[in-house]
């Protein structure tokens, strides 16, 4: 009788172990599918927003009708650079496209354009890339960039609006919806990273 109890007390061990470590397997499974979720959320929301290119004044950089994909986790981490091509919504209205343009101009900088070129706290850009600007527009005379505001310009800076623009003006930091990072494109020439800070 004894045996008997000791044997059925060892077969409810025995099963309440193998009952046990199945609920630790299917509950570790669950977290793992949870996690890989939630990281491919965060990749996605992060790096995988895309948007095209609209106008050519990006070119020869991007072209219209350009795929490029959007970081959104950079600018949580810092701030916008020099060289830096971000995308934003102008004045935050989100009944239009989104702007692609490159940072000429960061906080506390003095933004100038004169005889067609770009100056930046007196100092001319160094860089012959560029044509000379036709219209100076709003930047003909100094401005003086808050402490959220950056100065944006397209690379063919003949085409297109940007911050010379009455309509635009320098873009607030909140309304930087990221950096663009890659740009997807049928042409291999054109299929890639996205480079700080230089036209290509």
């Amino acid at each position: 009788m004894s045996r008997r109890n000791s044997q059925g007390l060892n077969f409810r061990k025995k099963r309440f172990k193998l009952e046990s470590d199945n609920l630790r397997e299917i509950t570790s499974y669950i977290f793992g599918i949870i996690a890989a979720i939630a990281l491919a959320f965060f990749m996605v929301n992060n790096w995988g927003h895309k948007t095209g290119v609209i106008g050519s004044s990006m070119e020869t950089t991007l072209y219209n009708g350009q795929t490029i994909y959007i970081s959104r986790f950079t600018y949580l981490l810092s701030k916008p650079r020099k060289g830096d091509i971000v995308v934003f919504l102008p004045n935050g209205n989100e009944h239009t496209h989104y702007y692609v343009k490159r940072v000429v101009g960061t906080p506390g900088d003095t933004v100038q354009i004169m005889g067609g070129r770009l100056y930046i706290n007196g100092e001319p850009e160094d860089d012959e890339k560029y044509d000379l600007i036709e219209d100076p527009g709003v930047a003909e005379n100094p401005i003086l960039l808050d402490a959220d505001e950056y100065f944006v310009l397209g690379d063919n800076r003949n085409s297109g609006e940007d911050s010379r623009s009455g309509n635009i003006g320098p873009v607030d930091r909140e309304l930087i919806e990221g950096r663009a990072w890659f740009k997807l494109t049928k042409e291999e020439s054109k299929f890639g990273f996205i480079k700080r800070g230089e036209k290509n």
